[in-house]
């Protein structure tokens, strides 16, 4: 292994947990019983779990001796106070809102910073992020440059803003029906993809002039810093931190699910520059989390989270974590897998539409692959396609995104570059009999986030 292209994991393992592999017939009757959503499976039965990064990463020794000193406090708990001066700090926003995890601060964002009838627009959507936008009125508008929906085009910094959308939109609907630009660091959606300094910059000029304010969605933002580090003229000797600062002078509050660049299980937190706002925010996280100075979080879990922040920015950890992505990207790219390119900072996207060219989009491709992956090798992932897109609010269609995939996510300091080899032959002997995947239908459908709880049944 190439050391310098790959480097060697920065850290030690001090405990394990073991895990099993279970026969291929036991593993197709589960698939089948959990219909066909990896969502549905337990746990014990999967051998490599690549669902998400969101909470389950591995913790250090320092966060978990900081769980021990976590102030249990119903109200102004020691721990929310060093998770307050710690965001503050690393992130520069004037006020902190703890929330349970991610989706509670797009909860409480959209309730005080939407208007009925008024646009969000974003760079691609995110589930979550858009069901709470829509809940409250909102009308999302996808401002993503056009490349980032081509899972071949290997570009940088492919999740930029096409400013000329923006302006176009603007000039629609006028400035004062923009809710507020929604900036996602990394792009999830679109592979894990970034957005340059420049451009986050230059998405703040346009918006300042205009009145319109900027909210970034941070939850992956330290993977953003270091594709800036890598791959942005002048940034090559800046600190990771310090990068992460500048890009959040760029906007005026952000949502952040700390299950990911917090390196922790669960919590999330709402930053905020507006004193108003943040008033609006304070009244309303005590109807849906808890008091402002624990948002649904323990204090040990605010406490790991504030460690986990700090050991985020350390440039041993995030260049391990980006490189290990790449590492399975590469191998997959190796064997001519159709992958999104560029490799993202946080999963490898599997293109399900050229994997599996026998099948439309309206037999699921990806869900269907999802299933087949787990079949044939243990290994969880999930469908990011139309089975995620839901339907549209007014027609009931279906929304069919142009990018049809499969999310191998990678969970921080969980697994070594041997699961990763494991996970790439399962992936790559697949390929090669593609043409056995059997396409799904419905067999049940959530009317909200189906793709977390929907069934399916093979065709």
């Amino acid at each position: 292994m190439d050391l310098q292209r790959y480097p060697a994991e920065p850290f030690r393992i001090k405990a394990v947990e073991p895990i099993r592999m279970i026969d291929k017939n036991q593993r197709e009757q589960l698939m089948a019983e959990a219909g066909y959503n990896t969502f549905l499976l337990k746990a014990e039965d999967v051998y490599i779990d690549l669902l998400t990064d969101s909470g389950t990463n591995a913790m250090s020794d320092r966060q978990w001796a900081g769980m021990m000193q976590g102030d249990e406090a119903y109200a102004g708990s020691r721990s929310f106070y060093r998770l307050e001066d710690t965001v503050k700090r690393l992130f520069g926003f004037a006020h902190v809102v703890p929330t349970h995890q991610g989706r509670g601060a797009e909860n409480i964002l959209s309730r005080i910073a939407i208007k009925p009838g008024q646009y969000v627009p974003g760079n691609m959507y995110f589930t979550t992020t858009r069901y709470h936008q829509e809940a409250n009125g909102g009308i999302f508008h996808d401002i993503i440059q056009d490349q980032a929906h081509n899972a071949a085009a290997d570009i940088p910094f492919k999740g930029n803003v096409d400013l000329d959308k923006l302006d176009a939109l603007v000039g629609k609907v006028g400035a004062e029906n923009i809710a507020y630009v929604c900036v996602a660091v990394t792009v999830n959606l679109a592979g894990g993809q970034p957005v340059s300094m420049a451009n986050l910059r230059a998405v703040a000029e346009y918006c300042r002039a205009r009145g319109i304010r900027v909210f970034m969605d941070a939850t992956r933002c330290v993977e953003n810093a270091y594709f800036i580090r890598e791959q942005e003229a002048g940034y090559q000797d800046t600190p990771i931190a310090d990068i992460v600062k500048e890009m959040f002078s760029y906007a005026d509050g952000c949502t952040m699910s700390g299950k990911k660049d917090c390196i922790t299980n669960i919590g999330g937190f709402l930053c905020l520059n507006d004193e108003e706002l943040f008033t609006a925010a304070k009244e309303l996280v005590v109807v849906f989390e808890g008091m402002p100075s624990y948002g649904g979080m323990a204090g040990r879990d605010m406490e790991a989270m504030a460690v986990g922040l700090e050991e985020a920015m350390q440039e041993e950890y995030i260049e391990h974590r980006v490189k290990q992505v790449r590492y399975l990207g590469d191998r997959l790219m190796e064997a001519g897998v159709p992958i999104i390119r560029p490799v993202g900072g946080h999963a490898v996207f599997l293109d399900a539409r050229s994997f599996c060219p026998h099948l439309s989009q309206s037999q699921f491709p990806a869900q269907a692959l999802a299933a087949a992956i787990y079949v044939e090798g243990g290994v969880r992932s999930m469908e990011r396609g139309i089975i995620s897109a839901g339907r549209d609010k007014k027609t009931g269609e279906d929304q069919a995104p142009k990018l049809e995939t499969v999310r191998l996510t990678i969970p921080r300091r969980v697994y070594t570059y041997a699961h990763m080899d494991y996970v790439a032959e399962t992936v790559k002997h697949l390929h090669q009999h593609a043409a056995d995947i059997r396409g799904l239908k419905w067999a049940y459908e959530p009317k909200q986030l189906r793709f977390f709880t929907g069934r399916f049944e093979q065709l």
